[in-house]
């Protein structure tokens, strides 16, 4: 649900800040007041191409921050966790517009492509009017519209799965169909690559320690020389550390005959000088056995020269010839059993194909079902909303499947379809992107959404003045079906009919004023009298009467009633 929008410096807007409730909030205000440009601030917000047009004069940027409680979303939040942003209940999107052409998107704080803002967008909100960012002109949306109608949901889940089967089977069964002369051309080389592998015999872990040996080797010299310094120092010259803590150790010796007090010092001591004794034995004991192997040393250097050039000559790692022998080896086993396999994998993919083809046609026949229902519901909604001429039908054309043409079979079945409207009699049915009048478009987009909502997974519907050359009963109409939909979603609706706003559960009025030197456009929420005078306006003509005044007193209170 959309909670806030937060707005600054888009076209005579400076500072505004909307806070939505749940329910049906209508939105009025004389014309020419900026109704629209909430309109158009949602739009920029979740995706919409940016004009530096829309930046309030003299500034230098505008911004715009949505703020939506998604806590009954499963299916944004895991958008929002799958892109790697923080999910806790709540998702605000930012777009910052700057005059030099630069537009910048964050979601929940991290920046975010302006692909990512339509994606998410068309999860949250479905504007509704003479927008380009209306989800139902697009024929994948119609598909899923008439999905949901249809509650094909496992239908088309299995659909997708027996779809992705068959596909992987086909392009492994691809690979094995290659010709015989490529994959022998291929197998010869292999066994090639393995043969030299093989003959350098190389062994697990063996590169590591030829390292440890070699630099042990190269370094023999250094080692010993300092080996003996060390020995110097601590026992064999004049003067050693280990005969000065000797001569240290019996003076204490003595001194603690007089003095007990230094026996813990003697005895830590004649502890070092034991430990020191026990180094001086260790260490003799690996300087004799470290010898100086000049053939040893170049016996590594001609072993690690080996692997070295082989590696490089595979472009890999020392380390990584082992895995690679392996992998080669795995791919010639595959080769040379690809005759045996060829077969079973044959029959594997027309199985799967057979799979997939059954569950196809049993969504299509669901779909056939589904969209005579459909259009019938959203005709007599056209009819209900002024357009007594108007019929809907949605077109489920199906892909030919017929011997090896499956091109056209996709993860969402084998349908091609779309949504067909004809508004006058003897006018044959046209694709919904191609009606010409956007009144006809929102009031046919608002027969379409009574008929799904339902099943609809949108939670905030905007409708932009969808009352645009309707009035009298028809308006109310609109007002109630508009009313009916926001029992189970959020709506904001522009509205200039008294009618329609007066169907509303929050009302908000835009108004338009100027200081003398700038243009500015406020927002204020209207209850009790403050609502019935704004209705009275809509009703009345340039004088508001005690006559309507009571007629807007008694629609509000027939409405809320």
């Amino acid at each position: 649900m959309l909670q806030q929008i937060n707005i600054k410096d888009l076209a005579i807007v400076s500072t505004l800040e909307i806070e939505l409730r749940p329910g049906m909030t209508v939105l009025t205000g004389e014309t020419g007041a900026g109704k629209s440009i909430l309109v158009d601030a949602l739009g920029l917000v979740l995706g919409d191409r940016a004009d530096t047009g829309m930046i309030r004069n003299e500034c230098e940027r505008a911004e715009i921050t949505a703020m939506f409680d998604t806590q009954a979303l499963p299916h944004v939040n895991q958008w929002l966790q799958e892109n790697a942003l923080d999910t806790d209940g709540q998702c605000i999107i930012r777009r910052v517009l700057m005059r030099n052409g630069n537009s910048r998107a964050f979601i929940n704080g991290s920046p975010a492509p302006l692909k990512s803002l339509q994606e998410l967008g068309e999860q949250l909100v479905d504007i509704h009017g003479q927008h380009a960012h209306q989800s139902l002109l697009r024929r994948h949306h119609q598909r899923q519209l008439l999905d949901e109608f249809a509650g094909n949901g496992v239908l088309c889940r299995e659909t997708a799965e027996r779809f992705q089967a068959w596909r992987e089977a086909e392009q492994q069964l691809a690979t094995l169909q290659t010709s015989a002369e490529e994959r022998h051309a291929r197998i010869d080389l292999l066994r090639y690559q393995i043969n030299e592998l093989t003959t350098l015999n190389l062994a697990e872990g063996e590169w590591e320690a030829l390292l440890q040996e070699q630099g042990l080797l190269s370094n023999a010299d250094n080692i010993i020389e300092r080996c003996n310094t060390t020995l110097g120092v601590l026992d064999d010259e004049e003067d050693a550390a280990l005969s000065r803590i000797n001569r240290a150790h019996q003076t204490l010796l003595d001194l603690a005959e007089i003095d007990s007090g230094l026996k813990n010092a003697c005895e830590l001591l004649d502890s070092a000088a034991i430990q020191i004794s026990e180094a001086l034995s260790s260490l003799r004991h690996y300087a004799d056995n470290l010898e100086l192997d000049p053939a040893r040393l170049a016996h590594l250097d001609q072993r690690m020269q080996e692997i070295h050039d082989l590696a490089r000559k595979y472009r890999c790692q020392p380390e990584e010839i082992t895995p690679l022998l392996a992998q080669l080896q795995q791919e010639l086993d595959q080769l040379d059993s690809a005759d045996s396999h060829l077969a079973e994998l044959q029959q594997q993919v027309e199985n799967l194909w057979a799979a997939y083809l059954s569950g196809a046609l049993d969504l299509s026949q669901s779909r056939r079902l589904a969209a005579q229902r459909l259009g019938k519901q959203v005709s007599q909604g056209m009819h209900t909303l002024g357009m007594p001429n108007g019929v809907l039908e949605v077109n489920v054309s199906q892909a030919d499947t017929a011997g090896d043409d499956k091109q056209n079979a996709s993860a969402h079945g084998l349908d091609q379809i779309e949504f067909l409207v004809s508004t006058n009699p003897g006018h044959p049915p046209k694709p919904l992107i191609k009606v010409a009048s956007g009144g006809e478009l929102s009031r046919i987009s608002l027969a379409i959404q009574v008929a799904t909502a339902s099943c609809t997974q949108v939670p905030t519907l905007i409708f932009d003045e969808v009352d645009v050359g309707i009035g009298g009963g028809t308006a109310e109409i609109v007002g109630r079906l508009l009313r009916q939909i926001s029992a189970t979603q959020q709506i904001l609706c522009v509205t200039h009919l008294p009618q329609v706003a007066s169907q509303g559960h929050h009302h908000l009025r835009v108004e338009k004023g100027s200081d003398g030197e700038e243009t500015h456009t406020t927002l204020g929420r209207l209850e009790g009298t403050s609502r019935v005078n704004e209705i009275a306006r809509m009703l009345g003509g340039v004088e508001i009467t005690a006559h309507t005044l009571n007629h807007a007193k008694e629609m509000v209170e027939r409405t809320q009633g």
